[in-house]
């Protein structure tokens, strides 16, 4: 049993005076692991004032030291990654074979930062003018439990190259992993008030955060409803705000793509990161000449996939992070049958062999059209959606009829013709034929999906202001 009793705010653990105790579960178990003592509003607050006092010393730090810094940091949470990969685990229920990945990605994103910082040009010339890009101030960083240690740390990483200050409210469903993260950033040793992590309830901490007149930059991830509130909440002081928010990607399956490769594309798509993932491509959109090939295809390889223990290397689908989650999850399955779509594979309960655990079944539908919820809202949670399409300007309508826009994947023997079609999709970003995901690139969405980008140089940028000095 862990008990989590510190936040970390001016350069020290120091005792909440938030005084709310929080129950940890390990999802697979439904067992109670630890406790954790949550912030609350006067926490924040402090955690404000101490990066503000910070912020003028820090702001005027050469870029070398903040490269610097930043490498520190990456050695730091990797020297952390076999303690972050069991909490991961254990905490979040994330399968082994994506935990791994999780806990060396929340140390790579600090060195693909300094990377970016490192040739970066802050000041440059536009005409008569010398435009200089200068830090915005204090950042307020909230971050979401389905990748919690990568998230605090990209985004901590991003306002750190910029020259910023942060107050980090991570989930409190993820203390555990925030815990490790943090003794790793402290270890680092930068300057106190660089950096201050207080674990708390969003309506309280995330709020007061979002709310202070010091803060001068909102980076979200999380639901659209969520974003909305903090961007109406920052819009009272014009603080400037990224939003990574949710979607409904599509998979367009072209009708020259070999469904051997094409299926289990669409597969890890959707079932990435046990459908906890706002890049999920729950639509796989399918031409209708096909469509009798592709469903007997995809029936046979989900059959193949397992939904189980975690800590099992054949499994690819943990459990949900939550109760509520599961119950969610359970409900659209149950929305899905009620409206008439056609279960291919999957519905409702738990897979066999599992009674205890929020273990969800891997889930397929069929016969699905795009006006139905299961299409229109985002579930979180491995349940995908087959469409069929009469053709390409079909197939694009529509995946582009949805409020999101987050990502989308293409699927084609043909990869000038999966590019064409990439390039009328309205996405931040288009898979062609991969997963893969590359650091120097912008993310972020369209439409409801979002506001800003993370990652990269524009990733950098959010967290800067230009200003133009013009001389005569």
């Amino acid at each position: 049993m862990q008990v989590i009793d510190t936040i970390y705010i001016d350069g020290a653990f120091v005792t909440p005076h938030g005084s709310e105790r929080f129950e940890l579960f390990n999802p697979a178990t439904e067992q109670v692991i630890g406790h954790v003592r949550l912030a609350d509003a006067e926490d924040a607050r402090a955690a404000v004032a101490a990066a503000k006092r910070a912020f003028p010393a820090f702001s005027r730090t050469p870029q070398h030291e903040r490269v610097a810094m930043l490498r520190r940091l990456h050695a730091a949470v990797a020297a952390r990654e076999d303690a972050l990969f069991d909490a991961i685990v254990e905490e979040y229920g994330a399968p082994v074979s994506r935990g791994r990945w999780m806990a060396q990605h929340a140390s790579n994103v600090l060195r693909d930062a300094a990377d970016v910082l490192e040739q970066y040009t802050f000041t440059r010339r536009a005409g008569t003018a010398q435009v200089t890009m200068q830090p915005l101030g204090v950042a307020g960083l909230i971050t979401p439990w389905n990748s919690n240690a990568g998230f605090i740390c990209g985004k901590l990483a991003a306002a750190l190259a910029a020259g910023c200050t942060a107050v980090i409210k991570p989930s409190e469903m993820s203390a555990i992993q925030t815990r490790i993260v943090t003794e790793a950033l402290h270890e680092a040793g930068l300057p106190p008030g660089v950096f201050n992590i207080v674990t708390g309830r969003g309506d309280t901490v995330g709020a007061a955060i979002s709310a202070h007149p010091d803060v001068a930059k909102l980076s979200f991830t999380g639901s659209t409803a969520v974003g909305k509130s903090i961007l109406r909440t920052g819009a009272e002081t014009l603080k400037r705000v990224t939003l990574e928010l949710g979607g409904k990607s599509p998979t367009i399956v072209l009708d020259d793509a070999d469904f051997d490769l094409a299926v289990p594309l669409a597969l890890q798509a959707g079932f990435m990161n046990s459908g906890q993932a706002c890049i999920a491509g729950t639509r796989i959109l399918v031409p209708q000449a096909r469509l009798a090939e592709f469903e007997a295809k995809i029936v046979e390889a989900v059959a193949g996939i397992q939904s189980g223990d975690p800590r099992d290397p054949r499994t690819s689908i943990g459990p949900m992070v939550s109760r509520k989650q599961w119950e969610r999850v359970q409900r659209y399955i149950r929305v899905g049958i009620d409206e008439g779509a056609r279960l291919l594979a999957g519905g409702e309960g738990r897979p066999d062999g599992a009674p205890t655990g929020w273990f969800v079944r891997p889930t397929v539908f069929s016969g699905v059209t795009n006006a139905m919820t299961i299409a229109r809202e985002e579930i979180f949670g491995p349940v995908l959606a087959i469409i069929a399409y009469r053709d390409t300007d079909h197939a694009i309508e529509i995946a582009n009829d949805t409020p999101y826009g987050l990502q989308a994947y293409v699927c084609s023997a043909d990869t000038a013709r999966a590019n064409a079609v990439a390039a009328r999709i309205e996405a931040g970003r288009v898979l062609v034929n991969t997963l893969a995901h590359e650091p120097a690139a912008p993310f972020g969405g369209f439409k409801q999906s979002g506001i800003g980008r993370e990652y990269g140089v524009a990733g950098l940028e959010a967290f800067l202001e230009a200003k133009a000095v013009i001389a005569a």
